[in-house]
This record gives structure tokens, sequence and C-alpha cells, in this order.
């Protein structure tokens, strides 16, 4: 890479990594310190959980393409701002209702399409997927860091010091994109063309890619609605000492990965590795229901922790790729899209199925979709994913 290309990933996989990181500490602490708001319920935390995905999936399509019209930096910074709103909004509620209201606003500053697609732009065609992957690996290790940090920062001052600290990460965001992110020679780009539009929607590998997307969050969101109050009772361990798990747990899941990642990128065996992360998520599930002790319980989360992280990485890659230039911008809002109404309808359905099943629910939920994605896998197969380049 050149210094230019090596500058702006820097400064967008810091970018990704406050922005991530303010978004995933809710995730291992909401269902544990949720009940202390008034009017709770387990829905209500479960829709809370995942309420900015719903207005994140509504946005991420138009304001993907009018980065293509107006300029990746100029959404960028409209989202990180009104997403620090929505920030202080959950931090000074007392009520789910408020919680959620402060969820969807965060919501709102659907920033991950313009993000990616400035990525690619900064980037030749070359290094787009080390690029992509690097930024990859700095959401999974936002997601590392996120899982030891929510329970510490919850335990001191409750989901509002998480919220605040959002709030903060996305100012200094606004900071690091004006200080350290090039700005293309191209800042403004046609409007993506109706047929570029239709290829994109109409290739049935955009659509393993993306489908892959929305099923891998849906489980993650459902998961995390039980797990906590899973590790309190199998673990014998109060919310606020959940970081001592987490953090071994999440450590060593990233660095298991990283070798699994390059496998697949330099051997052409994206779609394969794709593949086996599948029942690699199922373990999210066992971990739920299985009566496996201490050991097989982490176990089993570090084989679902490990598949995730994997596809974080390699999904968005692949799908930059094959996307035509001057739709990054869409390609990106439609994956992201798909990536956040998974998490609305994780949240949602998994709060639902523990209020009326208990974890077992929940598990049952991740059973079924892991068997879903793999029938639709199975059936979009009819075109190759991209090779590796």
């Amino acid at each position: 890479m050149d210094p230019t290309e090596r500058r702006a990933l820097s400064g967008l996989a810091s970018l990704y990594i406050f922005r991530m990181l303010g978004l995933f500490m809710v995730l291992p602490v909401l269902s544990v310190y949720g009940v202390e708001y008034r009017h709770s319920t387990p829905f209500l935390l479960g829709i809370a959980l995942g309420a900015y995905g719903l207005s994140q999936a509504l946005l991420q399509i138009p304001l993907g393409m009018l980065s293509d019209r107006w300029g990746r930096k100029p959404v960028i910074f409209l989202g990180l701002g009104v997403f620090a709103l929505g920030s202080a909004v959950a931090a000074q509620t007392d009520s789910v209702y408020g919680l959620i209201a402060g969820r969807v606003l965060q919501g709102c500053g659907a920033i991950a399409a313009a993000t990616m697609a400035l990525m690619a732009d900064l980037t030749r065609d070359e290094n787009r997927g080390k690029a992509m992957a690097a930024i990859g690996a700095a959401i999974g290790l936002s997601f590392m860091l996120a899982m030891l940090l929510g329970p510490l920062l919850a335990g001191v001052g409750g989901l509002a010091a998480i919220f605040w600290l959002t709030a903060g990460l996305a100012l200094l965001g606004m900071l690091m994109l004006w200080r350290l992110v090039p700005t293309p020679a191209e800042p403004a780009r046609p409007a993506v063309h109706n047929r570029e539009f239709r290829r994109l929607v109409g290739d049935t590998g955009t659509w393993r890619l993306v489908a892959g997307v929305f099923f891998s969050h849906l489980l993650l969101t459902a998961l995390f609605v039980p797990l906590p109050l899973v590790m309190v009772r199998e673990l014998g361990m109060p919310g606020a000492e959940h970081w001592k798990v987490y953090g071994p747990l999440m450590l060593g899941s990233f660095l298991l990965m990283l070798p699994l990642m390059r496998w697949a990128e330099r051997r052409d065996r994206v779609s394969r590795a794709m593949a086996l992360a599948l029942p690699g998520l199922a373990c999210g599930s066992a971990a739920l229901v299985l009566p496996v002790g201490e050991v097989g319980l982490l176990a089993l989360l570090a084989v679902f922790f490990i598949a995730f992280n994997l596809l974080e990485a390699l999904l968005p890659a692949q799908l930059t790729r094959s996307a035509p230039a001057r739709a990054r911008g869409a390609a990106s809002g439609l994956y992201a899209t798909l990536q956040f109404l998974g998490a609305f309808a994780g949240g949602s359905l998994g709060g639902y199925l523990y209020g009326a099943g208990g974890a077992g629910g929940v598990a049952a939920l991740g059973a079924a979709v892991v068997v879903a994605w793999g029938l639709l896998w199975w059936l979009l197969q009819g075109r190759a994913l991209p090779a590796s380049r």
C-alpha cells in the first residue's frame, strides 16, 4: 500500500472501532441491567437491543446512494453527529421506551455503507481485499474490546456510562475523519445508474453475501438476549464480572480466526470458509441449552465467535470486489441494510422467544436460522463467489 492508502486504512479502521465499540458494548449487559428500567419486559429489552438495526436498515441504502452523489465524508460527518445525539438520549432515560428511542436515533446515523465505499474509493483494486479484511479485523477487534469493556463500565455506572462513552467516541470519530482520512480526488460521484443497481440486486452472488450478514447478525443479537443471564446461572458470576470471561474468550477466538482468514484469502477458498462457518455459528445455540459445564460452555462460545469474526472479515471484502465501481455505495448500503435488519430481527425475536420459552426458545430460533441459511446458500450456488485477488 502507498502512504495515502495506509493513512486511509488507519483512519477508517479506527473510525469503525470507535463506532462499533459503542454499539457492541451494550450486547453483553443490556439484559442484565435493563431490568432496572421502568416498564421493562424481556420482549421490550430485546427490542431495545436490536432497535438501532431497524433505523439503520431503513437508511443504509438511501445514505449510501446519497454518498455516491454528495461525497462520502459529508454523509459520514452527519451520521456520526446523529449517532452521538442518540447516545445522549439513551444515557439520560430511566424508561425502557426512552432507551428504545435513543437506540433508534443511534441507528439513524447510518454510515456503514458510506464508510465502506470510502475505503474502496481510497484503495487500488489490488489492495482493496487487504483493506476490507483489515476493516473486518477492526470490527472483530471492537467486538472483542466491547465484550471486555461493556461489563466493566456497566458495573461502575450502569448503561448510562456506556452511552455517554459512546457519544464521546462518536465525536472523536468526527475529529479523526477530518484530520486523518484523505478526501478522494473526486469527492462527488455520479449517481448510480438504474441498470447498474438492477444488475447488482439481480446477482445471486450478491444475495449469498448479504443473506450471510443478515443471518449472522440475527444469530448474534438473539444470542445476547439470554446469554448474560445463562452465564450468571451457569458460571455463578454477576454481570459486572463477565469481563473476566469475555476478555480471554474474545482474544482467543480472534487470534484463532486470523489464520483461517488468511487461508481463505490466499487459497481462493472463501466460499468454502463461509460454508464451514455455518456449523460454527450453531454452537451459539448449543451453548444456551446443552449441559456441558463451564469448560464446554466456553468452548462452544469460542467456536461461535471464531465463525462470526471470520464472516465479518470476509463478507464485505467479497461484496466490494464484485460490485460495479459506480454502485459501490449502493452495494455497501444493501449489505449494511441486511446486516442491521438482522440485528433488529434477532433482538425482537430473541426477546419474544426468551419471554415465552426461555433460553430454549432462543436456541431453537438459532438452529432454525442455521438450517435456513444453509438451504439458501445451496439454492443460490448458481454463481460462485468471486475469487480473491
